[in-house]
């Protein structure tokens, strides 16, 4: 009952609050400057609630949902990873004149060998139908006198958990350029003290894209296997604008011939 009347009481309370600004909102032409400047002043006071609210709101009820693991695997797949860049918030968000080696998040770095910077770097937030991602990530180069420009991304230690030579490693990204430009992934596995690295290329077009990687090619110790990243490398980037609207590791034994 107490719950009844506590609801009913609010909701007069907002019907009477809204009506009240309706009413000086028609008023206000007509107000004199003592009583507008007034009203300004709580008009502001409520503005600053009420942004807050609907920011937050937003935030929360947008789709897709922050860290939303929806992820498209192959069929056998046994591990499948979103990095923190494009599955949940970054503070601060953004960075610019990113100098080399710059850490954006816990799991990415970026690199490039520029005397200037000219790369803006900001996380933004996904809205497409067929977004699975909460966030993107979107890279703006004005300038460039470097030779190379390069996102690392640390893949996590389940990545190398029982990692065999038949596993098959593909990396799926959601891609977004301004103009055609050449993207590298080199997949780097560290056993022991060494390091194999195998090298795709991504369409240099809008859209969804997949490359894999395939172990078997490779020298690795399977005992010995205790890291892997990625580098997403971009060639002659200047005067570009990229967004990654996603990008998604998968893992799946190759079959058995």
């Amino acid at each position: 009952m107490a719950r009844r009347v506590n609801g009913f009481l609010d909701e007069w309370f907002q019907r009477r609050s809204l009506q009240r600004w309706q009413s000086v909102g028609q008023k206000a032409e007509n107000l004199d400057l003592v009583m507008l400047r007034d009203a300004r002043m709580r008009a502001r006071q409520l503005r600053q609630v009420l942004d807050r609210v609907l920011h937050v709101a937003d935030g929360r009820l947008m789709r897709p949902l922050t860290g939303s693991g929806a992820i498209q695997k192959p069929l056998h797949s046994d591990w499948a990873y979103r990095p923190e860049l494009w599955r949940g918030s970054l503070s601060p968000p953004g960075q610019s004149a990113v100098e080399t080696a710059s850490k954006f998040g816990g799991e990415a770095t970026i690199f490039h060998d520029c005397r200037v910077s000219e790369l803006t770097v900001r996380q933004v937030r996904n809205t497409g139908e067929s977004d699975l991602a909460p966030f993107g990530v979107r890279m703006d180069v004005f300038g460039f006198d470097g030779s190379f420009l390069s996102l690392v991304i640390e893949l996590p230690q389940s990545a190398v958990d029982g990692l065999k030579r038949n596993h098959l490693i593909r990396l799926t990204t959601s891609v977004e350029l301004e103009k055609p430009l050449k993207v590298f992934a080199r997949l780097n596995v560290q056993h022991g003290p060494n390091t194999e690295q195998i090298v795709r290329t991504l369409p240099d077009t809008d859209g969804e894209a997949m490359v894999e990687f395939d172990l078997a090619y490779t020298n690795i110790n399977e005992k010995r296997v205790d890291r892997m990243w990625v580098d997403l490398v971009f060639e002659n980037p200047e005067m570009s604008q990229v967004i990654l609207r996603d990008v998604t590791f998968s893992r799946r034994p190759r079959a058995e011939v």
